[in-house]
């Protein structure tokens, strides 16, 4: 498993939203930013499903994602491999706090389930001459 660094959680939390890719079997691809997300801990995220309806179909086909964070020049790719909660402690934990978020934001989020992603590698994406370099 990869760590995010306390730098990386620092724009992970302060963005508004971060871009989730996924693929089918087939390898059609999905990108969709996902604004209902946290940090676990530094090897696992967590996204509150509200309207991941390819994204969700996609996960259960192929678990593999991608997250790419950025704030001005400087950004991370996140890869690992989700798992999806539908009962338990971890959705219903997260439904509790999607809820809570939806009424911070004025805009009612109703959690179907909560995805954990595990951590694998992350890469920067910042421009210049480590583009595309494997951090962790």
């Amino acid at each position: 498993m990869a760590k995010m660094t306390q730098r990386m959680k620092n724009v992970f939390e302060k963005i508004p939203a971060v871009v989730v890719a996924t693929a089918s079997s087939e390898g059609i691809p999905n990108a969709v930013l996902v604004g209902a997300k946290k940090i676990i801990d530094d090897e696992t995220i967590l996204l509150s499903d509200q309207f991941l309806n390819k994204t969700l179909r996609n996960l259960k086909e192929n678990p593999r994602v991608a997250i790419t964070i950025w704030e001005n020049f400087e950004g991370y790719q996140i890869k690992g491999t989700a798992s999806i909660e539908t009962s338990g402690k971890i959705f219903d934990d997260t439904a509790k706090w999607a809820e809570e978020l939806g009424k911070a934001i004025n805009f009612p989020l109703k959690t179907k389930s909560a995805v954990v992603i595990k951590i694998t590698e992350i890469y920067g994406v910042s421009p210049g001459p480590k583009a595309g370099a494997k951090l962790a």
